[in-house]
């Protein structure tokens, strides 16, 4: 691994969000945004992270919402209903979190891509819907919409990879419902299932890393 810098590790807070940087010290300028699932923190993500970006800044976001011993983005009604008004203020709070960070730290938006799993997977989709234009790469890991009303977004700009796992009996039949909902949007969508359940790991890391150099080879890598 790169070396990095004095900002590995350091826990900081920027507009009610906690986040880690980790920066290496020689970066070609690409940035990844990693949000994590509920009931942990910003920390789970970072080896996932580095595995699918090696010379990448990372930023790990912690979601607002207490859940257990850990944290989540908005709050959940049951495992497949969420409370609407939370998940519109915590994704108009994390688009001002990005946009600030962004001109704080001088970086194009353009060169960062944003890995969410599960709960952080969803409140990704949901700032790219209420916030079009913002977030114009995304890999969704273990997804479901989550939005009960839609409103026109031209997200013609945006990639976005969903990954699904086959044994996900809860949450796998939601995620061809998001797929179709961002591309009736205009994004370009690239749906993979892979032989998994909820969790997450390797292959994961490799499909979303090919995907990043290579989209064509990333459509080779799954579904298999």
């Amino acid at each position: 691994m790169a070396e990095e810098s004095l900002e590995d590790g350091i826990l900081q807070e920027n507009s009610g969000f906690f986040y880690r940087l980790l920066r290496p010290a020689i970066s070609p300028g690409d940035w990844l945004f990693l949000l994590h699932g509920s009931g942990v923190d910003e920390t789970t993500l970072l080896p996932l992270g580095r595995q699918i970006a090696p010379h990448a800044a990372l930023v790990a976001v912690r979601g607002r919402i207490p859940q257990e011993h850990g944290f989540r983005w908005f709050t959940r009604i049951t495992p497949t209903r969420f409370e609407q008004a939370s998940i519109r203020a915590e994704a108009d709070a994390f688009a001002g979190f990005v946009d600030g960070i962004a001109k704080r730290r001088r970086f194009d938006l353009s060169r960062a891509t944003f890995v969410g799993y599960s709960n952080g997977a969803n409140v990704i989709s949901s700032v790219m819907l209420l916030h079009p234009g913002l977030i114009e790469r995304a890999a969704l890991l273990r997804p479901m919409p989550v939005l009960d009303e839609v409103p026109p977004a031209d997200l013609s700009k945006a990639r976005v990879l969903i990954i699904a796992g086959a044994a996900d009996l809860t949450y796998a039949p939601f995620a061809p419902v998001l797929a179709d909902l961002l591309s009736s949007h205009g994004a370009e969508v690239e749906p993979h299932t892979i032989a998994s359940g909820h969790e997450i790991g390797d292959p994961d890391a490799e499909i979303v890393r090919q995907w990043l150099a290579d989209p064509a080879v990333a459509v080779a890598a799954s579904d298999r």
